[in-house]
């Protein structure tokens, strides 16, 4: 029954929000809440509420530290060059912006942190698609399933986990996998170049000064759920500026255009902090290492980060709420999305939802296909990642599926090789707090944002394990 109930619970979630029928955040708090009354267990809600709540709390915290430190890192302009090298690459060429989308966010994905990555691309990349009117949901999809794929790197989460699960070397997992995963990531700029194309079908080929004369009625598609004015870009996607219009000096980095071309993010905006650029990029630097290198816990950095951030590029106390102020509804946002999920994530563990749903699906699995245990894993670790968060995954069930397989003779490397298969789908999952981030960040809204990258990152997960096979490593 608890198996039954686990997966029309999750039906009913996705179903909702992918018809616009409930916002993410009162479905992921009302959906798990009446079933746990359904269940018999509504005397536990507030026990596993604040057991979700308490492993999510630290989650929480990084992002909205993270989110505040990152927006100050645009608004003093310390990725300004970085948008202005995208921007030199794609001009105003729609298939130039996606491929440009999937190799931002690839390399930025080689901090290990999900948040990081798209905070980074949405804020480099926010201003073009506006500007051209391209589909945002592209943008997130794109992004989404390349920091999947590179989410495997070993301090990404994913291959730690297989490791300590198993009890295996961490290398030994990860280095052999190479091969398929730069098919998976090479299919992923395939799939950047094929949208991109299907891009400038739609809007055609222009060049940055043609975008900028153009008429201020054009009409621009927001994540596949309408149409809005387009005017000139004010308040950008880290900004938490809610429209389109012009902000005040205080509202955040400003997207502009003059007739010396599109610039992306404002070159003139008060926020700016020319003089401490190399201040700001050693801090960002430290920050990363010491995160790799785990010397402190991940939301403690980014706190401190944040902080020295903040008081050394704006000593002033208004200028500091004025910062603080300007990414607030960022914040706000992220913050209480994953409050929301653990709402979710703490009813279907409490109640045992999670065991049921893993234990049914293991032994689902036909006494033929024990010796394809390992293409089985790989199989599995789509839906299972996706609708369980990687702790959930690799420490409950990745264990069982690896006794199984040892049983017909398959190495437990090889199971835990297959186990990352799945990641490229699981970075959009709803019980990751990143993809929160990213829909947030590029005011897409997440229904539309899963509709669009599911189908694209299971084909890309499904690439990556018929590569593994190919290659002998799976």
């Amino acid at each position: 029954m608890l198996t039954i109930l686990g997966f029309i619970m999750i039906a009913t979630f996705l179903v909702l929000i992918m018809m616009k029928k409930m916002s993410p955040i009162a479905a992921l708090v009302l959906i798990p809440a009446l079933f746990c009354v359904l269940v018999g267990q509504g005397a536990k809600l507030g026990d596993y509420v604040l057991e979700g709540v308490g492993n999510l709390a630290p989650t929480a915290a990084m992002l909205m530290f993270a989110i505040v430190y990152f927006g100050v890192m645009i608004d003093v302009g310390l990725f300004d060059p970085i948008v202005r090298g995208i921007l030199r690459f794609c001009k105003a060429d729609p298939m130039r912006i996606v491929v440009g989308t999937a190799v931002l966010a690839a390399i930025v994905s080689l901090d290990g942190d999900g948040s990081t990555t798209f905070m980074i691309t949405v804020s480099a990349m926010y201003p073009l698609y506006k500007r051209l009117g391209m589909s945002l949901v592209v943008m997130t999809g794109v992004a989404a399933t390349a920091n999947g794929v590179m989410n495997t790197l070993p301090w990404g989460g994913p291959t730690a986990r297989a490791a300590t699960a198993l009890k295996l070397d961490a290398a030994d997992i990860f280095v052999p996998m190479i091969p398929a995963l730069a098919v998976g990531l090479a299919f992923v700029f395939v799939l950047a170049y094929v949208l991109g194309r299907r891009e400038r079908k739609r809007l055609g080929y222009l060049t940055l000064d043609e975008v900028v004369e153009a008429e201020p009625e054009i009409l621009v598609t927001a994540g596949g759920g309408g149409t809005e004015p387009r005017k000139s870009l004010g308040g950008g996607a880290g900004s938490g500026a809610g429209t389109d219009t012009d902000a005040d000096a205080d509202a955040g980095p400003a997207y502009a255009a003059d007739g010396g071309g599109f610039q992306g993010l404002d070159p003139n905006r008060p926020t700016l902090r020319p003089k401490l650029y190399w201040f700001n990029a050693g801090l960002t630097v430290v920050l990363l290492a010491a995160m790799i290198l785990e010397l402190l816990p991940i939301p403690v950095l980014f706190l401190i980060g944040a902080a020295l951030a903040l008081t050394v590029n704006y000593p002033s106390m208004t200028d500091q709420k004025a910062r603080i102020a300007a990414h607030a509804d960022n914040v706000l946002n992220v913050a209480g999305m994953v409050f929301a999920a653990a709402v979710f994530t703490g009813v279907l563990t409490g109640t045992g939802m999670v065991k049921h749903m893993a234990d049914w699906l293991v032994g689902a699995i036909p006494e033929g296909m024990g010796p394809h245990m390992a293409i089985v894993t790989g199989l599995l670790s789509l839906p299972l990642t996706y609708f369980m968060s990687n702790d959930g995954f690799y420490f409950g069930v990745l264990p069982v599926l690896a006794e199984a397989g040892a049983a017909h003779g398959v190495s437990s490397l090889e199971i835990a090789r297959a186990s990352l298969v799945g990641q490229a789908l699981h970075m959009s999952s709803p019980l990751v707090p990143a993809v929160y981030v990213l829909v947030g960040m590029a005011k897409v809204e997440f229904g539309d944002h899963t509709k669009f990258t599911v189908k694209w990152a299971a084909l890309t997960s499904l690439v990556v394990l018929g590569a593994g096979i190919v290659f002998g490593i799976i």
